[in-house]
């Protein structure tokens, strides 16, 4: 009895240690393509891509997709991401039509370029399963970080902090959150710009250019870049009162602005309206956050429940 026993054990740990190697994450260096996939993925590129990304992958109107500056971009992300772009917002005069088939062809041809090995099964169209193939680590360092030519500059501040609020902030978080409601992928109607008698109005001029899944993509990158434009030192509420940019609290908040453009942008990037919604909760709380500590004052006179009293903002 104790020898089955055993050999029942020895047998159980082989198939666990089997399946935990399945497990495993692959990266693209262990051939995840095939050759024949790639050349499908070839042809493919020279019709829909080559105008604006070069015949040889290197870049032109778009940026290459091949050389080390380009695997360092994608490194610390999964093969799906690199796919999804593709297949949702590629190419972008005519994005979001191509199969997951011709998709994962194009992945194995850029991957052919990266100089990665084939192998002998294709690459597939699964998103689950490419979240489990990852990049080699590239060391994206500056060869001479202490240079004071790659030290950051400081400006001053422009304006004061509800301008930067209402010039970028505001718009750009309406916007995401108006796909809570409004599908960015819905047919537009045609606007006339120039029509409106008072003068061009820029929301409107801007509608007419992009696309509405455009439009959320760079909201979500001036939530995210313009974020610590908070943490400016010298700049001012309107109430004149210094901005709080060396309280913790406040340093907090800031980057949870960032934090939450940036899961926005990457919700975008699914061209899915109902993943943008999920994450437009994210941005809300990044405002009402700090909104209820600094912003949403009350005791204005005339009515102590009304909290817009501008006097007391930017300060605890």
């Amino acid at each position: 009895m104790s020898r089955v026993l055993a050999s029942v054990c020895a047998l159980a740990l082989c198939f666990l240690s089997v399946s935990t190697y399945a497990q495993q994450p692959k990266t693209v260096q262990q051939g995840v393509y095939t050759s024949e996939q790639a050349n499908r993925g070839q042809a493919i590129y020279k019709d829909r891509c080559a105008s604006c990304h070069g015949e040889t992958l290197g870049g032109g109107l778009g940026p290459p997709l091949s050389g080390d500056d380009f695997i360092s971009r994608w490194n610390k992300q999964p093969l799906a991401e690199l796919f999804s772009k593709i297949r949702n917002t590629m190419p972008q005069n005519d994005p979001g039509k191509l199969s997951g088939k011709d998709t994962a062809a194009i992945v194995a041809d850029i991957l052919r370029a990266g100089k990665f090995p084939a192998g002998q099964a294709e690459v597939g169209a699964d998103e689950d399963a490419l979240k489990e193939i990852t990049w080699p680590v590239v060391n994206t360092a500056p060869a001479n970080s202490t240079s004071t030519s790659t030290q950051s500059r400081s400006f001053p501040p422009a304006g004061n902090l509800a301008q930067v609020m209402r010039g970028i902030l505001f718009p750009s978080s309406n916007i995401i959150f108006n796909a809570q409601t409004h599908d960015p992928g819905a047919p537009k109607p045609k606007v006339d710009a120039t029509s409106d008698p008072n003068g061009v109005d820029w929301l409107i001029w801007g509608g007419s250019i992009y696309s509405g899944w455009e439009l959320v993509d760079y909201a979500a990158v001036s939530l995210a870049e313009s974020a610590p434009l908070l943490l400016t030192p010298g700049r001012r509420c309107e109430n004149g009162k210094p901005v709080p940019v060396d309280q913790a609290d406040w340093i907090k908040f800031t980057e949870d602005l960032a934090e939450a453009g940036r899961a926005a942008y990457k919700a975008s990037q699914s061209r899915n309206q109902d993943v943008v919604a999920d994450v437009s909760n994210q941005v809300s709380d990044a405002c009402l956050n700090c909104h209820q500590v600094y912003r949403d004052k009350r005791g204005v006179a005339s009515d102590p429940n009304d909290p817009s009293n501008k006097a007391l903002r930017c300060f605890k």
